[in-house]
Order: C-alpha cells, then sequence, then structure tokens
C-alpha cells in the first residue's frame, strides 16, 4: 500500500522541511509513503472562496482513483488518540488498498465536490494550525501510528 499526502502550497518554513522530510524519511521504513504538493493557485484575486475552492479541488480530485481511499483532514473530522489512530491505519491497510490519500485543505478549506468524494474525515485537533504544521504533525502522527503498530519504543503508553 502506499499512503499518499496531497497539500495545496509549498512549504516556505526550511525548520519545517526539514523536520517534515525526517518523519517521511522515517516512514519509508514501513511503508510507501509520498508527499503530492499541488502548487499555489496564480492570479487569485480576482477569485471569490468558492471559486477559489472549486480550482483547487479540481487539481486534488485530478490526482485521485476510483479505487483510492481519501480521507480529508478537516476540523469537523473525527478525532483520534495516537493508539486508535495507528488502529484506524491497521483497518484501512487490511482491506487490500492500493492507496491510502490524506488531503489537508487549501486556505478555504475544500470544495463540495472534494467532500462529495471524501470517504472518511480526520481532525487532528479542535485548535487551528497553519497548513504548513498540519505536514508536520500529521507525519509524526503517521510514524507514532506505525511505531505503535510495530510495538516499538517512539511511543511511550
Amino acid at each position: 500500500m502506499t499512503i499518499k499526502l496531497v497539500c495545496i502550497g509549498k512549504t516556505d518554513k526550511r525548520e519545517l522541511e526539514t523536520l517534515i522530510k525526517v518523519y517521511s524519511d522515517r516512514l519509508q521504513h514501513y511503508i510507501k509513503f509520498e508527499f503530492d504538493i499541488i502548487p499555489d493557485l496564480k492570479k487569485t484575486k480576482n477569485l471569490d472562496e468558492n471559486q477559489q475552492k472549486t480550482k483547487e479541488g479540481e487539481l486534488i480530485l485530478s490526482g485521485v482513483q476510483n479505487s483510492d481511499f481519501v480521507v480529508l483532514l478537516d476540523e469537523n473530522g473525527k478525532q483520534f488518540s495516537s493508539e486508535s489512530f495507528s488502529k484506524y491505519i491497521q483497518k484501512r491497510m487490511n482491506t487490500g488498498l492500493k492507496r491510502l490519500i490524506f488531503v489537508i485543505g487549501g486556505p478555504y478549506g475544500f470544495s463540495e465536490d472534494v467532500f462529495k468524494r471524501a470517504d472518511s474525515k480526520i481532525s487532528l485537533s479542535k485548535m487551528t494550525f497553519s497548513h504548513q504544521m498540519v505536514r508536520l504533525f500529521f507525519t509524526e502522527q503517521l510514524y507514532r501510528a506505525f511505531t505503535i503498530l510495530k510495538n516499538e519504543p517512539y511511543h511511550h503508553r
């Protein structure tokens, strides 16, 4: 199985990029993990929020296959403990999926079409984080999930 994290826009903080790379590299030990960075939209001054969400949604959905399981990282999604998130990942792997896709939306969230395509929504917290920080937090939690599944000492219970 491949796990992919789809994001809008580049990370402009080198420190965050470095930390994200640490956990991305560690994840390769357990699973094929990929980032799909969709470039920021150009010329958004003339677009309202819905138009921008629609254009971003089209770009997100263009990389999704019918057989993919798509999970939106959304503030209104289900919240997990680290242990329950690891069970969620294991359950997805047990289904024989080829690709599990997690998506971080743009600055205004997701279009209706992306919401309709989603198979699940999860929330990292009730707090709001920058999209760049969410990349780091999610990647670390995904790494933590695999160390829990392998009963490795990274996660202290």
